[in-house]
């Protein structure tokens, strides 16, 4: 790598014009002087293209929707910069993040990729489930510094030259893209997160969107965790994937209450019981920073969450094992290649 080498911050978009102008704005006012910005806009029906534009920075655009993977691919093609560093529309960098990664890229040649870490405040604190969103990716992001078998790929940064060899996103993923390319990536290099590289990021607002998020994720990820016999980290850690096992046990002896009686209902508290002191880190960050009132609504909230976890793995899991070949070819799981 050369001394000062130029970085193209590369953002994919769609429909975020919510967000996209602090994006924009946060890439620009970095500490680090060689930088360019290029948004790469997914055939986006609101004003996010005029708001980039405004902000003079270069905008490609992909004609017909194609999903993130096909935007990420659009930037890096066009780029000029010696390392890419992608960040999603919805995440505000913080100033010295860029300067950051080139620091951890020049002293590390051996690396694929340095991943960066949400701050435990959303852009927008807006809603109790942005609010809920930030702090839970917050804590698990930070149990997983260092060496990763993935990727973040919302706020990552590798040598361009990495990026060619690997080749470019799957583009026929909607949902485990990350995934896929994190397998990819681990097979030839070491991929680090820190927690020095840091953005804002605008989580879901909504209950119903986070679960279908989640639901998605963890379904169609399922068979490459199953294949591979290796988990992902943050919900996907041996322990926070035993405590969504037993809250799914406790669902269900609650629901068996009217058969058991009361020893069901013992069961079930003391299932749920089990799943919290097994996720006491998550719980206890929220209760600690943010108070008892506030505790008790993450709490809900996260038992919601993790109980969507164990019903897509369970699905997901199940479809790997009983149909091998029809999962690979309705959800698209690629092997790492």
């Amino acid at each position: 790598m050369n001394e000062q080498p130029l970085v193209s911050v590369i953002i994919p978009n769609y429909n975020y014009a919510s967000t996209i102008g602090e994006c924009i704005r946060a890439a620009k006012n970095q500490t680090y002087p060689a930088v360019e910005v290029i948004v790469a806009d997914d055939a986006s029906t609101d004003d996010s293209v005029a708001i980039a534009r405004a902000l003079d920075v270069t905008v490609l655009q992909v004609p017909v929707n194609s999903g993130v993977s096909t935007a990420r691919n659009l930037g890096a093609r066009h780029a000029k910069g010696e390392v890419l560093f992608f960040v999603d529309s919805d995440v505000a960098l913080d100033p010295d993040a860029v300067e950051r990664a080139v620091d951890h890229l020049r002293e590390e040649p051996q690396l694929g990729a340095i991943c960066g870490m949400y701050r435990a405040e959303p852009m927008f604190p807006d809603s109790l489930v942005k609010r809920y969103r930030a702090i839970q990716q917050y804590v698990w992001f930070c149990e997983v510094e260092g060496a990763i078998p993935g990727l973040h790929s919302a706020l990552f940064a590798m040598k361009k030259e990495t990026f060619l060899e690997v080749g470019e996103f799957n583009d026929r993923l909607r949902w485990t893209e990350e995934q896929d390319y994190g397998f990819r990536l681990n097979a030839r290099y070491e991929v680090k997160a820190v927690p020095t590289i840091r953005g804002r990021h605008d989580h879901d607002g909504t209950l119903r969107v986070m679960l279908t998020k989640v639901f998605n994720r963890t379904r169609l990820g399922a068979p490459n965790w199953l294949r591979l016999n290796k988990l992902p980290g943050g919900a996907g850690t041996g322990y926070r994937a035993l405590g969504s096992a037993f809250l799914l046990a406790a669902v269900i002896a609650l629901a068996s209450a009217a058969i058991l009686g009361p020893w069901a209902l013992l069961a079930a508290a003391v299932l749920t019981g089990i799943s919290i002191g097994l996720d006491k880190r998550t719980y206890g960050y929220a209760y600690r920073h943010h108070g008892i009132l506030f505790g008790l609504q993450f709490t809900v909230l996260h038992l919601m969450v993790t109980l969507t976890s164990a019903v897509a793995a369970s699905i997901g899991i199940l479809q790997g094992l009983l149909f091998p070949r029809m999962t690979r070819r309705l959800y698209r799981v690629e092997n790492p290649a």
